[in-house]
């Protein structure tokens, strides 16, 4: 079997590739470094023929609704055009928890990917996951100094690895449409998380949390970035995570 992995130089990507290698399967990485761009749709048709199947993890560094929108919905419309000619017969594509929930700009862009998803020629499967363990450092650092502003949410922090393992015997499978959510061991408040963070770090800033105000932030504030219904529960917790070797 041969799979390709878009976003396959990634954090989450590489992690993808090793569980697919592990498995058996041969894992080709799509990326710019490797003469594929999403975004123009270089390269991709010829690198697609002969997969089974391509798993979609690539994401963007744009914050705002405007560029994540932009990224995902030519990505995601060059893909499944390519795929579909080049004859892959599975689109797996990751996307997040809350993204047809909350209307702020990466769950845009991620509700953008999943309606084209959803729309396409292509057999396809869609894994939401929750945020990963990762995200309270991310939020850190979007703002230096000695405050912290980070978001009023409820959320359940899941391991990259964890996820991984996941798509990969997804992309094994026949497609399944939208699948059961995967989400971390316990929920935690964002707040709490990046002072837990913090202190594994041995940092000192004050977190002040900030309720995101509108819809949006009513609907972070209530949940919306936990998984509603049956989902897949991960292992690691912040805690062990924060344990792990960088």
């Amino acid at each position: 079997m041969r799979v390709a992995v878009a976003g396959g130089t990634g954090v989450v990507g590489r992690l993808v590739v090793a569980e697919l290698v592990g498995a058996g399967v041969e894992a080709v990485p799509l990326a710019r470094s490797r003469g594929v761009d999403l975004v123009s749709g270089r390269g991709l048709e010829e690198a697609l023929r002969g997969a089974d199947a391509v798993v979609d993890v690539s994401s963007t560094a744009s914050a705002s609704a405007r560029g994540s929108v932009r990224f995902f919905g030519a990505a995601t419309a060059n893909l499944l055009s390519a795929a579909d000619r080049a004859g892959t017969g599975h689109v797996v594509v990751l996307s997040v928890v809350g993204a047809d929930r909350v209307d702020l700009g990466h769950y845009l862009g991620k509700r953008c990917q999943e309606e084209l998803l959803a729309a396409g020629p292509v057999p396809w499967t869609l894994l939401r996951a929750t945020q990963f363990h990762e995200f309270a450092q991310q939020l850190l650092g979007r703002v230096p100094g000695p405050l912290a502003p980070v978001p009023v949410a409820p959320y359940r922090p899941v391991a990259a690895r964890e996820v991984a393992a996941h798509l990969a015997g997804l992309a094994r499978r026949p497609a399944a449409g939208v699948v059961p959510p995967i989400a971390g061991p316990e929920v935690l408040r964002l707040p709490d998380a990046a002072r837990r963070v913090l202190a594994a770090g041995g940092r000192r800033r004050l977190v002040v949390p900030v309720r995101v105000p509108g819809r949006a932030g009513r609907a972070l504030a209530a949940g919306a970035l936990l998984p509603e219904g049956p989902h897949v529960t991960g292992t690691v917790t912040l805690a062990e995570h924060l344990e792990e070797p960088c």
